[in-house]
């Protein structure tokens, strides 16, 4: 470029032209030399580059390179050429311009600068999607690390764009950056609270995308839509989107309900409270009428087929039974033969402390059935068959009296 330079400074010369003119012609004709040879060298070198580069991909059984060619990655290191023949042709018109090849230099490095971050940028986007493939990646999300990492890259093209406007040394402008320190804290205080967390959930596999979690201080009950760095997404039943800071899954009550998804089964645990007043003796016919109902017919006959031996329901009542163990007997033989219920998993019937509003029978199942309406169905099911069957056993399910009952008690008085 020195030679043409040169050449065009003489022709405009010679050409009778102010000495001043003439150079800054001479330059501007040369600077348009440069860049014409450099888009000449982008698009044809770049079309050419990436056709090869794309053939490459076909042909190998590989993944990742045609992920890095879906995300562009090549198409952006594809720049670094013409910035590259910018900066190697910027030392023509030195003895003229003293301040001219800096200049056209200082260009070239932001050039190579925006190439060079612009590739990595979509290198980390393309080594997300990469890692997705594997089957860890659901437990063990990157996306906060590679978003720490672009916050990185930003930041440090950011003080080497600085330096090279004001023509500074980086190194200088880091060592700046100690006094800073207290600022960067403050201004990054959630990306670094962010990236804490990230490592803190994936490794001791706290919560991923996918899982069902709660948590009550925000009122979040849904399913983790994204982790990033500083935010995670939680997309509740009512199909509302709510946003939390990633440290609060680590800092607040979170509870993640996969291991009730991976278990097969959703717990049911509730209570019927009981008048006591109603308890009593009851007979060996009153057991033997229980004993005909089909839930009971259903019950021996599953037990049966495990277990031949297996006593007949009559006889495991005792000699005089009361109306409350019966009951009990009966309800664990409903929720055994409920097709909607796990026998292989937890089931437990059971008397709390009594109170004043009667002695509470509560009974634990497991669920066949996790997602919320079919769970909610099988869960009434239960507490309907219950409430309707209870009366048989000559048992009144206690209930603060209402404002009808006085009123009964008023005609009847």
């Amino acid at each position: 470029m020195q030679v043409f330079y040169d050449y065009l400074r003489e022709l405009f010369l010679n050409a009778q032209l102010y000495p001043k003119i003439a150079i800054y012609l001479a330059a501007l004709g040369t600077f348009l030399l440069v860049s014409l040879i450099s888009l000449i060298l982008f698009f044809p070198f770049r079309k050419l580059l990436l056709t090869i580069i794309e053939r490459l991909t076909r042909h190998t059984e590989t993944i990742w390179d045609d992920v890095l060619f879906s995300h562009k990655v090549f198409h952006a290191a594809a720049h670094l050429i013409p910035a590259v023949f910018i900066y190697f042709s910027a030392g023509f018109g030195s003895e003229d311009l003293v301040s001219l090849p800096e200049v056209i230099r200082g260009i070239a490095k932001i050039y190579i600068a925006f190439a060079v971050v612009l590739s990595l940028i979509r290198f980390l986007d393309a080594s997300q999607d990469i890692y997705n493939t594997y089957p860890f990646a659901r437990e063990r999300p990157i996306k906060g690390y590679l978003q720490l990492f672009k916050i990185l890259i930003y930041s440090i093209s950011a003080i080497i764009l600085v330096s090279i406007l004001v023509n500074q040394d980086p190194s200088r402008l880091f060592a700046g950056l100690g006094a800073m320190a207290a600022v960067l804290m403050f201004v990054f205080k959630d990306p670094i609270l962010g990236f804490v967390a990230s490592i803190q959930l994936a490794a001791n596999k706290m919560v991923k995308p996918g899982d069902w979690i709660t948590v009550p201080k925000f009122g979040v009950d849904g399913t983790v839509v994204d982790i990033s760095l500083t935010t995670v997404k939680i997309q509740n039943w009512d199909k509302t989107i709510t946003s939390l800071p990633t440290y609060s899954l680590v800092s607040e009550s979170v509870t993640n309900w996969i291991g009730m998804q991976e278990s097969g089964g959703r717990r049911i645990q509730r209570s019927v409270f009981i008048d006591m007043a109603r308890i009593k003796f009851c007979d060996q016919t009153f057991v033997l009428r229980i004993a005909q109902f089909p839930v009971i017919q259903g019950y021996m006959r599953q037990k049966r087929a495990i277990d031949p031996s297996f006593p007949e329901w009559a006889d495991q009542m005792g000699l005089q039974p009361t109306n409350l163990a019966v009951f009990k007997a009966y309800v664990e033989a409903f929720l055994w033969v409920n097709p909607n219920t796990h026998n292989n998993m937890a089931l437990i019937v059971r008397f709390l402390q009594s109170t004043e509003r009667g002695l509470p029978l509560e009974y634990i199942v497991f669920s066949k059935e996790q997602e919320s309406v079919l769970f909610e169905s099988i869960q009434a099911e239960i507490v309907d068959h219950i409430l309707a069957v209870i009366n048989e056993f000559d048992l009144q399910v206690f209930q603060n009296p209402s404002g009808s009952d006085f009123r009964t008690l008023a005609k009847q008085g």
